[in-house]
């Protein structure tokens, strides 16, 4: 397989697919449409993540105390009334049988990214505020990503309020989560980022780029869904090559807008596709030219 292949075969499908491929601190060695925005569905949860991380370093929170499990919440638009997430749209019943009792926030960004859950999400967000995560981006060196609102705050979204990523922002993101686990970084201490990519090396839904792995291969991973749309970010381990990351943002009819437990659709398989292509090159992931 060539890149110009790989670019040859992805032209064929509907709609846009970005993709970043490349080892930790270098140049990338692939890249497609790498800054072209898409709607972020559930990756933007890797930024709330680091924001709440961040947050807790500096003092301003902590992990570890409980906080209101609560399902309501204020609507980034000012004036709109405040809004709430849907139970059916969830996947993550943990946290809902939480309502109206207390969890962590360690506990509730942990279910965020493992399960994906929308109202631990919202509940992080209320407590680290917008304003952090777009420094948590900017930090991360993104350039295009926005994170504008919580999940399902529709006035919001009516409004044009929204939540967009970029597979090199992506790549950004969660290579600089991984290479701060290993030394000092602009993200957070090794500690912190260690700790984050713990939880990313976690994520339960597999059905997208960790399926184009060889079983037991790590992979730090956070994937996103709604109908139309199918991401997956993450970095890779292997046993025999260096780390590298590997980022895919489709926008395409091919995505139903199923869960992980719903099965694969012919997005999942698609970006499967494309991280065993990448895994078959992965000795050699240097930069191009």
């Amino acid at each position: 397989m060539t890149w110009d292949d790989l670019d040859a075969h992805l032209d064929t499908l509907p709609g846009t697919v970005s993709a970043y491929a490349g080892r930790l601190d270098a140049p990338p060695t692939w890249t497609r449409h790498p800054d072209a925005t898409h709607y972020a569905a559930s990756t933007m949860k890797v930024a709330v993540l680091l924001a709440l991380h961040r947050a807790a370093e500096a003092g301003a929170l902590d992990l570890d105390a409980p906080v209101e499990v609560r399902n309501e919440f204020d609507s980034a638009l000012p004036g709109a009334p405040r809004f709430a997430c849907a139970r059916h749209y969830d996947n993550d019943a943990a946290v809902w049988e939480r309502l109206g009792g207390g969890a962590s926030l360690r506990w509730l960004a942990e279910r965020m990214i493992v399960r994906s859950s929308n109202l631990a999400t919202n509940l992080c967000l209320a407590h680290v505020g917008l304003p952090a995560v777009a420094r948590a981006w900017a930090l991360a060196g993104a350039r295009h990503s926005v994170t504008g609102r919580g999940i399902e705050d529709f006035a919001a979204r009516e409004a044009g309020i929204t939540n967009l990523v970029t597979a090199a922002d992506l790549a950004a993101l969660l290579g600089g989560l991984a290479a701060g686990a290993a030394r000092p970084g602009p993200l957070a201490s090794p500690a912190g980022c260690a700790a984050m990519r713990d939880v990313l090396l976690a994520q339960e839904f597999r059905d997208d780029l960790a399926a184009g792995l060889p079983d037991g291969v790590p992979i730090a991973l956070k994937n996103g869904w709604v109908r139309g749309v199918r991401h997956g970010a993450g970095v890779v381990y292997p046993p025999d090559a260096p780390p590298y990351v590997l980022a895919v943002c489709a926008t395409t009819d091919l995505a139903d807008g199923g869960t992980g437990g719903d099965g694969p659709d012919d997005a999942c398989r698609l970006l499967a596709d494309v991280s065993a292509r990448v895994w078959a090159a992965r000795h050699d992931l240097r930069p191009a030219g």
